[in-house]
């Protein structure tokens, strides 16, 4: 249940995210968001690992 809150939430952000971005690409660039894009992937991974990890040897 709670990979699916984790899931949710990472798509509210992208949803509400991407709107932002290109509304202000203008001012900032696309350089900079770029540039944190390359850390989305590793964290989501490192939190879906985390919370695999409680589910299985905590929540028995």
């Amino acid at each position: 249940m709670n990979v699916f809150v984790i899931l949710l939430c990472l798509f509210v952000a992208l949803v509400i995210l991407v709107p932002l971005l290109e509304k202000y690409s203008a001012r900032t660039g696309l350089d900079k968001a770029t540039k944190y894009a390359k850390y989305v992937w590793p964290l989501v991974m490192i939190s879906l690992v985390i919370q695999l990890l409680y589910v299985l040897l905590w929540k028995q």
